[in-house]
């Protein structure tokens, strides 16, 4: 390896690490505008000039790889005036209006300028002005901002894989625009924003709204989908501003998905702020007591046997534990949190955890995906996946319907029969799985949740072990939930106990009049009319399809509301933390039971959130260890049966619209109207 010296400082690095990189491998920084550490190396701007020994002129350090004996200086007098010179450069078409730049206080344009700038400029010529172009309804422009580093440009190729974004013109003439001035089509487009490192690229849903300095920033755990993306929410006074990133190398690097990003305008509309008991066909506004005493009255003598409980997709495991207990407590084995009717067995972890973990995915050779649209349930993974691809050799098989990956991809055909002919090995992509050193399969919720999702799930543990996807230090079969607290309840036991019924067969058993009551703790994607008759009690933050069915309605808090616990689909126990407070009457949902447990005379043994937590641990010991991967113990699982041969349904038709707060968010509704309805001017890469 290579020593050099930077600043007097001493320091070994391995064979082509560019200055920069060792550089900062020391503490020292450099400025610069066009490197990204995970974007490829343009060396557009120039500003990381630094002064290297027997050079004829500053080395722009960003693409230089270091050599034995070299010696940099960063901070020389040369190095100064190139940067300051530099600046001035880009300064002389910059319009200078941070006063009304969405990206003011937190533009590296303005840091540098203030460490390198001068005070007054010497060019008299008019400034160049450029038309701002359209890139849907989550990016906005203002290209005359624009000093062409092309992280944009990259990220949408290597990192997006849509490639709609580019330079167009030479010199003082170029243009950063997609191709045919459409919508970005990416469901990660948003990142973008983070990226530029001038106010070229600002939020548009968040345009205009909030300075930096006013926000309250809290790091939470996004719930839009199962990967569990760090997130920091930015708050101001009870309104929740943006969503930002947080940057976690082994979930989701430090990008974030769109519906992540901008569906958070939906925590402000049609939020459920009382309880509400229904009266004579009409939902009427209560007191929490009177709302307690109207369950009261229905439990009141009820067997164990006709009540029932379902969890929604976005609860966090304090919530499904303390319902879990207090079902128990009433006698009732009829809980489920998979509302879809997923097959996984919930006493074997190993049969719903994508057990590589997500960053394993950077070592796997060829990867089996099974009735899953990577791109739409999981933008961040997907990503990830098309990393590993640019970077090997990656083979990458679908089982399942075309769904225009960002990656190349052998379809093996839509049937799901061909998984059962790669488990018994008369299919050829059998031997591919067996000649591989790390094979992996995804299986999806559109796989597990058909009703032959048992035989399917057998069908891959059969796949896993005939074609050696478990091995030492490698364990292959991995299941991609679209639910974020799946997971967390499958965990804390919020499952059928011995004789109770799943969702589907709760379903049944209420159109058919052989249940009381039933609770739905954030359940919007049931089908409600097969509740038949009996007495819903809804508890969630949002008025969707479970609150209009429901007898009784108990207002909870969103996400951004509460303390919580999280479970991703990998399995990683995380904490999000309470950003604002609950509008109105609503309070935590945990809470909530407690309370109700009370009044029923079945009181829970907890009363604060440590208590709560203990209780978590007791139930399962994973919760002991946050953000730590706990690997699950290989065991059978699944049901006999036969694979029928009939194509996966993907559960997501509507990216931007899965779950209340997104059905609420009227960004996403702009989504929904560009990207899936059609109705405006897209690019000519999508149909």
């Amino acid at each position: 390896m290579p020593k050099l010296t930077i600043d007097g400082i001493q320091v070994e690095v391995p064979a082509n690490t560019t200055i920069l990189q060792a550089a900062e491998s020391v503490g020292v920084e450099i400025p610069r505008f066009c490197y990204h550490d995970r974007l490829s190396i343009a060396g557009n701007c120039r500003m990381c000039l630094v002064d290297v020994e027997k050079s004829p002129k500053p080395v722009a350090s960003c693409a230089m790889p270091v050599n034995e004996g070299m010696v940099v200086h960063t901070k020389s007098d040369r190095a100064n005036k190139a940067r300051g010179g530099v600046m001035e450069f880009l300064l002389i078409n910059h319009p200078l209006d941070c006063p009304i730049c969405d990206q003011g206080g937190e533009c590296d344009l303005q840091d540098q300028a203030m460490a390198y700038g001068f005070d007054r400029g010497r060019f008299a010529e008019n400034k160049r002005a450029v038309k701002d172009k359209y890139m849907g309804p989550l990016v906005a422009t203002y290209m005359t901002r624009c000093i062409h580093c092309t992280r944009c440009v990259r990220f949408a190729t290597e990192v997006a894989g849509v490639p709609e974004l580019g330079a167009l013109g030479r010199g003082e003439d170029m243009e950063i625009t997609t191709y045919l001035e459409g919508a970005l089509s990416s469901e990660l487009s948003g990142n973008v924003v983070d990226l530029c490192p001038v106010g070229a690229l600002t939020s548009k849903p968040y345009a205009f709204s909030a300075r930096p300095w006013e926000l309250r920033k809290t790091e939470s755990i996004d719930v839009m989908d199962a990967v569990g993306t760090n997130i920091r929410v930015d708050a101001r006074g009870r309104e929740v501003m943006r969503v930002l990133p947080r940057i976690h190398e082994d979930v989701n690097e430090e990008w974030l998905a769109d519906k992540s990003r901008h569906a958070c305008d939906g925590l402000a509309y049609q939020r459920l702020d009382r309880p509400y008991v229904r009266r004579n066909g009409k939902l009427a506004a209560v007191t929490w007591d009177e709302a307690f005493d109207a369950i009261a009255v229905k439990l009141r003598g009820a067997v164990g046997s006709r009540i029932a409980a379902i969890a929604g997709d976005l609860m966090d495991a304090e919530s499904m534990m303390a319902l879990k207990d207090l079902m128990t407590g009433l006698g009732s084995q009829n809980t489920d949190c998979r509302q879809d009717g997923a097959a996984v067995d919930p006493k074997t972890r190993a049969s719903y955890l994508f057990n590589s973990t997500i960053a394993g995915i950077e070592q796997a050779d060829v990867i089996l995906i099974v009735g899953s649209d990577v791109r739409r349930e999981a933008p961040v993974l997907n990503a990830r996946i098309r990393k590993r691809s640019l970077r090997s050799g990656l083979t990458v098989a679908v089982i399942g319907a075309d769904t225009q990956l960002t990656y190349k991809t052998e379809n093996l055909g839509a049937s799901a029969d061909i998984l059962a002919k790669i488990a018994d090995g008369s299919h050829p992509f059998a031997e591919k799985l067996k000649n591989a050193k790390k094979p992996m399969i995804i299986v999806g919720m559109a796989a597990l949740a058909r009703a032959d999702g048992g035989a399917i799930l057998s069908a891959a543990r059969q796949v896993a072990d005939s074609c050696g996807l478990v091995k030492d230090g490698w364990n292959g079969f991995n299941v991609l939930h679209t639910a974020a607290g799946r997971v967390g309840g499958l965990d804390v036991g919020f499952a059928p106990g011995e004789g109770g019924k799943d969702t589907r067969g709760i379903l049944d058993a209420a159109g058919k009049g052989e249940l009381d009551v039933v609770f739905l703790l954030g359940a919007d994607e049931i089908d409600t009319a097969k509740l038949g008759r009996a007495f819903v009690v809804y508890q969630g933050h949002h008025g969707d399809r479970g609150a209009h069915r429901a007898d009784v309605i108990l207002p909870g808090a969103a996400y951004t509301e509460k303390d919580g616990t999280y479970v991703n689909t990998e399995g990683r126990v995380q904490e999000a933390y309470r950003a604002v407070f609950p509008p109105g009457d609503a309070r935590e949902d945990w809470t909530i039971f407690r309370a109700l447990s009370a009044v029923l005379g079945k009181t829970l043994p907890y009363d604060n959130l440590k208590q709560l937590r203990a209780r978590m641990v007791k139930a399962n010991p994973v919760f002991a260890s946050a953000d730590k991967i706990t690997a699950a113990p290989w065991k059978s699982f699944g049901t006999s049966g036969a694979v029928v041969a009939t194509p996966f349904d993907y559960p997501v038709k509507n990216y931007y619209m899965t779950d209340p707060i997104s059905r609420a968010s009227r960004t996403m509704a702009q989504c929904t109207e560009e990207f899936v309805l059609g109705t405006k001017q897209k690019t000519g890469t999508h149909g």
